[in-house]
């Protein structure tokens, strides 16, 4: 064919970095048949959904066996019950949001992949390192990437400082992944303020909302002046086990406007162009897990992957490992041993112990010499991985 393709795709790497680990374990595996294998790598969760949920699901499609019941294609921007649950579950934690700002996706990963779509050529801030949607979907549509370091000495939490004042599109995560750190009040006022002076639209992910302890900021909504600079994107993968299920939800302010045009509409439009929306079933699911007792129910769960986290931060405590995470996330971001590099010690825990994490340079040249754990392994697994790191490290 003489056809042109989309040359920004050789801007990425070919593959991706949890199927180069999938490989690698894979190959260790191969000669090592006996091996067992324990899986701190993935943020994929292991315990069931939640009964609430799924009977809600159950009863939803059963609808679908009757005529007056039957439901064909969703709206683009979701059920109104959904968009509801939605605004309700903002309000009791403290934030009012408008019900048509509410668009329900099919995770946040869409979401935030898809956001490109209605932006034009700006000045891209990322986080480094980051969650690798948000650099390869911009690397994709061929915008210039400016990172933004995260280190030890801003705890992973990079500020706006040193940054200039041209207007910019900035991509923060709180609790972010792969990190596990959280920006508090004050911190993310700065960011919020910052982009009010310079006319810059921050896209904030909040995928991990729902394991925040204490006083940190739920949504960035919670800030004064948001409306007016930023869109929260968040999912139920990790608060309610949808990572299978498939749903989220993007905020996008009715006062949020960029040169006079309003960037809701422009998400609708896309949305209606592009999108077919979330199923019926899983929309009543999504419900159910965002009501008062969906999310009791859901808390049961979350309290086992706390526990994780909390037993793995007791053990690097222990062996005086620097570590951010694991407090506000199921993520515990730590510094590779002996100065080690993020793949060196990735095999070394593969040989050494059959533990499998994610070697932090595959976020980005900054999380080099770093490595993440996840605390969502069932507890027996957990445990396993503990006894082995603690003769180990």
């Amino acid at each position: 064919m003489k056809i042109k393709v989309n040359d920004n795709f050789s801007n990425i790497p070919e593959s991706y970095l949890f199927s180069d680990i999938n490989k690698r374990v894979n190959e260790y595996k191969s000669k090592n048949p006996n091996s067992d294998i324990v899986r701190l790598g993935i943020g994929d969760v292991t315990l069931p959904l939640p009964k609430i949920v799924v009977d809600a699901m159950v009863n939803a499609s059963l609808e679908m066996l009757n005529k007056d019941t039957f439901r064909g294609y969703p709206p683009e921007y979701g059920y109104d019950f959904l968009k509801t649950a939605v605004k309700d579950y903002y309000k009791r934690n403290n934030t009012e949001i408008d019900l048509d700002s509410v668009f329900i996706s099919d995770g946040a990963k869409s979401d935030l992949g898809n956001m490109v779509d209605i932006l034009g050529d700006n000045e891209i801030y990322i986080p480094n390192p980051v969650y690798p949607v948000y650099l390869d979907s911009n690397l994709m549509s061929g915008r210039k990437i400016n990172f933004i370091e995260g280190n030890e000495k801003n705890h992973f939490l990079p500020m706006p400082d040193s940054l200039d004042y041209n207007p910019k599109v900035i991509y923060l995560c709180s609790p972010n992944n792969p990190t596990g750190a959280t920006y508090n009040y004050e911190e993310l006022t700065k960011w919020v303020n910052y982009a009010y002076e310079t006319g810059s639209l921050i896209i904030y992910d909040a995928a991990y909302e729902a394991f925040i302890k204490g006083d940190y900021p739920r949504s960035i909504y919670q800030i004064p002046n948001s409306k007016y600079v930023a869109i929260e994107v968040s999912s139920l993968s990790k608060m309610a086990g949808f990572t299978g299920i498939r749903c989220g939800y993007t905020i996008i302010p009715l006062e949020l406007k960029a040169n006079d045009k309003s960037i809701n509409k422009l998400w609708k439009r896309r949305q209606a162009t592009k999108f077919n929306g979330v199923s019926y079933p899983v929309q009543r699911a999504s419900e159910a897990a965002l009501s008062v007792e969906g999310i009791k129910e859901c808390k049961k769960n979350l309290d086992i992957y706390y526990e994780n986290a909390k037993l793995l931060c007791e053990l690097f405590d222990r062996k005086n490992i620097w570590y951010t995470g694991g407090k506000n996330s199921p993520y515990i971001w730590l510094k590779c041993p002996n100065n080690m590099k993020s793949f060196e010690f990735f095999q070394y825990l593969l040989e050494k112990a059959n533990i499998v994490g994610t070697p932090g340079v595959g976020f980005g040249k900054y999380g080099e010499g770093y490595f993440r754990l996840t605390a969502f392994a069932s507890k027996e697994n957990t445990l396993k991985a503990i006894s082995r790191l603690e003769k180990l490290l």
